[in-house]
């Protein structure tokens, strides 16, 4: 519940596992990402962390992967690594600003020609069907000398380059007249994201930049519950309805219960 009431060493392990797995999920823009966050990347130590940031700034942005190479103690192997983890928007290749490894680059432009594309319909969102346009993925699989595993890849990360997996989670509908704290009332009922969990409530994201709290207490009324995990999870899209509003100290009380 409180961070300072954990062993450090294990929260500290936790939270880089976590950092960990998003950054090679979804990558990292070449262009604008820190020496920390780099050093996330499979292959890249904080030494060439610090590397690629210093070339950056003596050079100017990155316009291609390949650039990775003049990196200091950034070799072969490593480049073999962290590629496909690194994004560069608006470079030389529209496949830079993909997933897709270069090592497969040959391989997804061959396709791309093949079912009458470019690399640059990358960038303008054309290939949104590209799939559709694919009825056997074992025999161009073979053509194209990959996997069919990998070309299913290719082609996923291609109709959806640097895709965020939260695009793909619910979204409330937020009322366009509640903006800002003020424009809450008492009883009130709004839709929200829940934005953390823990052991007295849960906090709700309602739409005006602070998020209110549900007690364990008012998340339902049907039966008691010894956590709000019996009942709601992050990212659940929720019912409340407002208790009151404390204006000076920012504070928003909410409640689950009562709301048909």
């Amino acid at each position: 519940q409180y961070q300072h009431d954990m062993n450090q060493k294990k929260l500290s392990e936790a939270l880089s596992g976590v950092v960990e797995d998003c950054v090679n999920k979804v990558g990292v823009d070449l262009n604008t990402a820190s020496a920390p966050l780099l050093a996330y990347i499979s292959g890249i130590s904080a030494a060439i962390a610090k590397n690629i940031v210093a070339y950056r700034e003596e050079n100017g942005r990155f316009t291609s992967r390949r650039q990775l190479l003049k990196v200091a103690k950034l070799g072969p192997k490593a480049y073999e690594q962290c590629a496909g983890f690194m994004r560069i928007q608006g470079g030389d290749n529209p496949l830079d600003g993909t997933s897709v490894h270069p090592e497969s680059y040959e391989a997804a432009e061959r396709l791309l020609m093949k079912q009458g594309f470019k690399p640059e319909d990358i960038d303008g969102g054309k290939l949104t069907g590209l799939s559709l346009t694919i009825k056997n993925y074992k025999p161009l699989a073979e053509e194209l000398g990959i996997g069919e595993i990998t070309l299913k890849d290719i082609v996923k990360e291609l109709e959806k380059p640097a895709r965020d997996p939260r695009d793909e989670m619910p979204k409330p509908i937020l009322r366009t007249d509640v903006l800002e704290m003020k424009d809450l009332t008492e009883g009130m009922v709004l839709k929200g994201t829940v934005r953390n969990v823990i052991d007295f409530g849960v906090f709700v994201d309602i739409g005006v930049h602070q998020d209110g709290l549900v007690h364990i207490s008012e998340i339902t009324d049907k039966k008691f519950i010894k956590h709000p995990l019996e009942v709601v999870s992050v990212g659940d899209i929720v019912d409340v309805k407002v208790l009151s509003v404390d204006l000076k100290k920012k504070r928003i009380q909410l409640t689950m219960k009562g709301i048909s």
